[in-house]
């Protein structure tokens, strides 16, 4: 056999169906985002959703905030002694 004809073949058990097949969990994942029990988005998928929202709340609130205040201290005129 040819260089290219192994290549190929070996392509194709790596890809093809005897390979390690893994469970596709999106259907389950769009079960539990799209349940109608009045929770928004950023909560249902539990605590660790809910923890990882107000981290990001808190730093981009923080972050917006010690801009605010570099950009104020820029805006001021230095004091001549």
């Amino acid at each position: 056999m040819n260089r290219v004809m192994k290549v190929s073949l070996l392509a194709g058990r790596a890809f093809g169906s005897s390979a390690r097949q893994m469970k596709n969990k999106v259907p389950e994942a769009q079960k539990l985002f799209q349940a109608d029990n009045g929770l928004p988005v950023h909560v249902k998928g539990g605590t660790t959703d809910v923890l990882l929202y107000r981290a990001t709340i808190t730093l981009t609130i923080a972050g917006t905030c010690y801009s605010l205040y570099w950009l104020l201290v820029a805006a001021m005129p230095q004091k001549k002694a």
